[in-house]
C-alpha cells in the first residue's frame, strides 16, 4: 500500500535549498477519520467544526465529505458503507484502494484525542491559508506595472487576512443558552442603568429611542430620503449624540461598557470632514452654520464657538472622508479603528451607500447586483464587528411623481437586497420642503384678490408644517413600524424631539 507523506521531525535538518513545506499533519487527519468511522457520534460533532477543504491530503478531504453526506442522511458512516463511493477514486487507488478505509479504523488512536486532532487540523489549514495570502501579497507587490494601485493592494490584502481571521472564529460561534442568557442580562442591566428604554446605543432622541429601544448591536439600519430631506443632518446628529453621551459618561466615571453612548466612526463619501465638523460645532454652539461658513460672526459668537470646540476636544467621533471607498476597504478601515480603540468602537455611519463601490467582480456592470453586494457587505460588517451600522441611501425619483411624497420601501433606489439585508429601514420626510416649493406668486398692491387669497392659504399651510419632520420606521425586526415626529432647525441643521401637540399616525 502506498503511504502518505509525513512531516519530518523538528530535530531533522532540511537541506538549505529545500522549499519550505506547508503546515500539515496527515497522520492526525487519518486518526481523526478512523475515529469518526468507529464512533459516528464523534462524526456528528466534528462535521460542524471542519470542512473537507481543511484536510491537507485531498483523499482525506473526500472521505470527510462522504462521511458528512451519509450522516446528514441518517446513515451509518463505516468503511463498508463508504466503500462503494470510492471504488473509482484514483487517489484512493494510489493508497491501495477502498481497503484503505478499513486501515484508518485499525488502531482507534483518534478516539481519545479526536477533538484535539480536529482543532489541530483546523489550525494548520488556517496557517496554509495564511501562506497563500502571503504569497499573493508578494506576487502583487512585485508587480510594478503602471496600472498598479498600492493602496488598493493593501486593502485587498487586509480583506484577505480578515477572511482568514473570520474563518478562524467559526468553530466557536455556537453559544449555549446559558451564554446567550448572560449577554441578554448584561444588555438589560445596561438599559436599566440608563434609565430604561434604551437597550443599545442611544440616538439622542427620546421619541426615537422609545420606538426602537436604541441602536442594537449587529443591526444594519438604512436611513433613506430624497435630497433635501436632511439625511446627513440626522445621521450627523445621531453620531454627535452617541459620541457626546459616551464622552459625558466617561467624565462622570461611567465605564464605556455601561454607557449607552458610543465611539463613532463616520464615513463621509460626499462631504469633507471639516464640513461635518462645522455642522457639529454649529449645533453645539447654537450659531447658524451659514454664518460660520461665511465668517459672519461677532467676537462674542467666536468666543462661544471656541468654547464649544474646547468642550468637544475629547469627543470620540472619528471622520473618514475618503471618496470612492470599496466595501472591502471600508471593512479594513473599520477593523483598524476597532483595533486602535481596543474594541470600543460602538457605531458606524456610512454616508452614503450608493457612493460605495463593490468588489469589481461584477463584470456585466449590473448596478443592482453591485448595490446588493454592498448591502450584504454592510450587514456582514455589522455582524462581524458587532456594532450597529447606519447606512444612508438615496430614493428613486418615483417619490416626486406621487401626490403624497412620503417614501415607501419600494422607493429604495437600486434596491436589490437593501430591504432584505436591513434590520431597520428609516425614511426622513419633511413636508415643509415640498410646501415651500409650491409657494404661489407673492401678491403686490393692485393684484387680483385671488392672488392674496392663494398666498394666504399657502402661508397657513406652511405655518402648520414648518420645522416638522417625520422619521418613518418602515421596517423593524425588533418591533412595530411607525412614525416619529421630530423638530428640524435648518439654520443649525439640527433635529430634536418634537414638543408640540401633533401626533404622528401609525405607519402602514
Amino acid at each position: 500500500m502506498a503511504t502518505l507523506a509525513t512531516i519530518p521531525p523538528a530535530s531533522s535538518a532540511a537541506p538549505a535549498d529545500a522549499a519550505p513545506r506547508l503546515p500539515q499533519n496527515v497522520e492526525a487527519e487519518a486518526a481523526l477519520l478512523g475515529a469518526m468511522m468507529i464512533d459516528n457520534r464523534l462524526a456528528d460533532d466534528i462535521v460542524e467544526v471542519l470542512q473537507d477543504q481543511h484536510f491537507f491530503e485531498p483523499v482525506h478531504g473526500r472521505i470527510f465529505r462522504a462521511i458528512k453526506t451519509l450522516r446528514k442522511q441518517d446513515m451509518l458512516a463505516t468503511p463498508v458503507t463508504l466503500k462503494p463511493l470510492f471504488e473509482k477514486d484514483e487517489g484512493m487507488a494510489q493508497l491501495g484502494g477502498p481497503g484503505y478505509l478499513a486501515q484508518l479504523t485499525g488502531s482507534g488512536a483518534g478516539l481519545i484525542g479526536a477533538r484535539q486532532f480536529a482543532r489541530q487540523i483546523y489550525d494548520l489549514a488556517l496557517l496554509r491559508e495564511l501562506v497563500t495570502v502571503g504569497r499573493n501579497m508578494v506576487e502583487k507587490a512585485l508587480d510594478t506595472s503602471e496600472d498598479v494601485n498600492p493602496r488598493e493592494q493593501i486593502d485587498r490584502a487586509e480583506e484577505a487576512l480578515f477572511k482568514v481571521a473570520a474563518d478562524g472564529g467559526t468553530a466557536n460561534t455556537v453559544k449555549s443558552f446559558n451564554e446567550a442568557t448572560k449577554i441578554a442580562l448584561e444588555n438589560a442591566k445596561r438599559a436599566q442603568s440608563a434609565g430604561g428604554g434604551v437597550a443599545g446605543v442611544t440616538t439622542g432622541f427620546d421619541s426615537v429611542n422609545g420606538r426602537i429601544g436604541g441602536l442594537h448591536h449587529s443591526d444594519l439600519i438604512i436611513l433613506a430620503g430624497r435630497p433635501g430631506m436632511g439625511k446627513t443632518s440626522l445621521a450627523t446628529n445621531i453620531a454627535y449624540n452617541a459620541a457626546r453621551r459616551m464622552m459625558d459618561d466617561i467624565r462622570l466615571g461611567i465605564s464605556p461598557k455601561e454607557s449607552i453612548g458610543a465611539k463613532v466612526a463616520f464615513f463621509s463619501l460626499e462631504m469633507s470632514a471639516d464640513q461635518l465638523a462645522l455642522r457639529i460645532l454649529s449645533e453645539s454652539s447654537r450659531i447658524a452654520s451659514e454664518a460660520l461658513r461665511m465668517g459672519n460672526i461677532s467676537k462674542a459668537e467666536f468666543a462661544q464657538l471656541a468654547q464649544a470646540a474646547a468642550d468637544l476636544e475629547q469627543l470620540p467621533l472619528y471622520i473618514d472622508d475618503t471618496a470612492g471607498l470599496t466595501i472591502s476597504s471600508l471593512h479594513s478601515r473599520v477593523r483598524r479603528l476597532q483595533s486602535k480603540h481596543d474594541g470600543e468602537l460602538g457605531l458606524v455611519i456610512v454616508d452614503y451607500l450608493q457612493l460605495l463601490q463593490g468588489s469589481g467582480n461584477n463584470r456585466d456592470g449590473n448596478r443592482v447586483q453591485e448595490i446588493s453586494e454592498i448591502s450584504r457587505g454592510l450587514k456582514t460588517l455589522a455582524k462581524d464587528i458587532n456594532v450597529p451600522v447606519i447606512a444612508l441611501s438615496q430614493l428613486s425619483r418615483a417619490v416626486e411623481s406621487r401626490e403624497d411624497k412620503r417614501p415607501m420601501l419600494s422607493d429604495l433606489r437600486e434596491s436589490g437586497s437593501i430591504e432584505q439585508d436591513a434590520d431597520m429601514v428609516w425614511f426622513v420626510f419633511r413636508e415643509d420642503y415640498y410646501v415651500a416649493a409650491r409657494e404661489p406668486k407673492r401678491p403686490r398692491e393692485g393684484d387680483d384678490p385671488k392672488t392674496f387669497e392663494d398666498h394666504a392659504k399657502w402661508a397657513l399651510e406652511m405655518e402648520r408644517v414648518f420645522g416638522l419632520a417625520e422619521l418613518i420606521i418602515a421596517k423593524q425586526r425588533h418591533g412595530a413600524t411607525g412614525k416619529v415626529l421630530l423638530s428640524f432647525e435648518s439654520s443649525f441643521t439640527r433635529f430634536s424631539d418634537y414638543a408640540g401637540d401633533m401626533v404622528a399616525e401609525p405607519y402602514e
